[in-house]
């Protein structure tokens, strides 16, 4: 997986690019605390994901929770159907920001 981050008027975007997997998670993750610690709205652009794990899972949830407790935002799009379907199985539809 690869990350493009852009800072943008007190917005943090990360394009994800790949599979998020038991061997990028942790990539993941380490990013997005990083964002969190360095702005207050961070978007997720999800467009060119093609699989989430349950470790991708637990990134997310890290980054979810981290994010609520600073008062931060951290919203995901470009989902696709087959990721949808993941986060719906999973119940994380009803936990992370989507639009």
């Amino acid at each position: 997986m690869q990350i493009e981050k852009i800072m943008e008027g007190g917005k943090c975007r990360l394009s994800l690019f790949g599979r998020l997997d038991n061997t990028t998670a942790q990539i993941l993750q380490d990013t997005l605390l990083l964002a969190l610690n360095e702005t207050q709205q961070v978007e997720l652009d999800f467009a060119n994901i093609e699989y989430v794990s349950s470790t991708g899972l637990r990134a997310l949830l890290v980054g979810q929770k981290t994010a609520q407790t600073k008062g931060a935002s951290m919203i995901l799009t470009g989902v696709s159907k087959e990721v949808m379907e993941v986060f719906e199985m999973t119940g994380f539809n009803n936990i992370l920001n989507i639009v």
